[in-house]
């Protein structure tokens, strides 16, 4: 062990340049993290590319220039995933305002379907505006929100898992 410590054609880096590789492993390593959360927190609903693509097939000691493109790199990964979360979050805001509407006049959103998804949870169900009656009550004008208890098949699947 102690022959590969006294080395002499080892690579000397400079003071300067450790410092340097030091802050940028670090930053790497608060956005990897950062990254990884957010595809921790958008995992059901959004699709966040959290792979870390190798930049060579062989072990070697990256330059400063490739570590601050890897820290580029995940940064704009970073902020392109916050905004596809906002998104969401927005498009989910006002699918729950729809269904709070639809809800309260469900005659003026005839045949209107709202998925669990589409608000932002998970499960299966949805909320469906449908005639009472069919329809004579879509001819009478009698409107009503159905909603549904969950997934069809999962009951399908669970007793056919049972046999």
């Amino acid at each position: 062990m102690q022959d590969l410590l006294d080395r002499q054609d080892a690579v000397f880096i400079g003071g300067d340049e450790r410092l340097a590789r030091a802050e940028l492993r670090r930053q790497i390593g608060r956005l990897e993290a950062q990254l990884g959360s957010l595809f921790a927190e958008a995992f059901p609903r959004v699709e966040v590319d959290a792979a870390i693509a190798p930049i060579s097939s062989e072990p070697r000691v990256l330059g400063l220039g490739e570590l601050e493109a890897i820290r580029d790199s995940l940064a704009d990964r970073i902020a392109e995933a916050r905004i596809q979360l906002r998104e969401r979050a927005e498009l989910e805001t006002r699918n729950r305002e729809l269904l709070e509407r639809m809800l309260d006049a469900p005659a003026e959103h005839r045949w209107l379907r709202i998925s669990r998804a589409d608000i932002g949870e998970p499960g299966c169900g949805n909320w469906h505006s449908r005639p009472r009656l069919g329809p004579l009550g879509m001819l009478m004008g009698w409107w009503r929100v159905k909603v549904s208890s969950g997934c069809p098949l999962a009951g399908r699947l669970a007793a056919v898992e049972q046999r």
